[in-house]
């Protein structure tokens, strides 16, 4: 097992890009040319980071991680608030990373729980050319697909590995049926579908918006995050017609940062 510092370390290079800013219904607010470097100190005990958005620039110097902060082994990870509170801001970013290529969401939830808006992150290394996928579309989701999930904690304790299995189809009333299958537990939900979003409707107090955002990537939050109402926070990113990696933050009910999964699936039929 790696440790949380060498699975940081994955992400070592220059990484050019752009931050596209999202409204919580999809639509792009702004797109700003980006350069990230991660570059190793003292035999990579130190990391430096410049930050470059577009005329600004930031260097940050760290040598430990924050404890709000997880990464997997391939170098993918989430940070953000640990524990939600009454009338204060709260996010959470979420990092996947494919062979040359990073795909990082920003999501902000404002001082009354409300989603606020996102920061849809696409880079690749400096060096290397820049494939993006088209658009995501539902087409591009329905179907039966096979994974297997990690689940690391906050509180470092050993991870779980398990198989996932998430079919998508399309009902008689024109609605989107979801059915979830992990951990010998089965959650099935439906949507209606907007667009370029899934709305998963049925409790007025509970409703989820999954975005189809640019270059295969999709975004799924709540449209509110309620104190004593367990939720999550999640990216996906279809890599290939037939692969796909989702990454979800947890919380509970005492709005506690309680686990990371990454999952990566395959489809296995349409």
């Amino acid at each position: 097992m790696k440790s949380q510092w060498e699975c940081l370390l994955q992400n070592l290079g220059e990484w050019k890009g752009s931050f596209t800013g999202l409204s919580p219904q999809g639509e792009i607010l702004e797109d700003i040319p980006s350069f990230v470097s991660l570059e190793g100190l003292n035999n990579n005990q130190l990391i430096r980071q410049t930050i470059r958005l577009g005329e600004k620039e930031k260097v940050l110097e760290y040598g430990t991680l924050g404890r709000g902060v997880l990464f997997f082994e391939n170098g993918a990870f989430s940070q953000g608030t640990v524990q939600l509170g009454p009338f204060s801001e709260f996010g959470a970013e979420l990092g996947l990373i494919y062979k040359n290529r990073r795909l990082r969401l920003v999501q902000l939830f404002d001082s009354n729980g409300q989603i606020d808006k996102l920061t849809l992150i696409r880079e690749y290394l400096v060096g290397t050319s820049l494939a993006q996928r088209p658009p995501l579309t539902l087409e591009a989701l329905l179907g039966f697909w096979q994974g297997q999930a990690v689940t690391v904690y906050p509180d470092w304790r050993s991870g779980d590995t398990y198989s996932t299995s998430l079919q998508l189809q399309l009902g008689s009333d024109g609605r989107i049926i979801q059915s979830l299958s992990f951990n010998s537990r089965t959650i099935t939900s439906s949507a209606t579908f907007l667009g370029s979003r899934l709305l998963f409707d049925q409790d007025p107090q509970k409703q989820v918006q999954l975005l189809l955002l640019p270059d295969g990537a999709s975004a799924t939050f709540p449209l509110k995050v309620r104190w004593r109402q367990a939720f999550l926070l999640e990216v996906g990113w279809l890599l290939q017609p037939n692969l796909r990696q989702r990454m979800i933050r947890s919380y509970n009910e005492k709005g506690e940062w309680e686990s990371l999964t990454l999952v990566t699936e395959k489809k296995i039929q349409q």
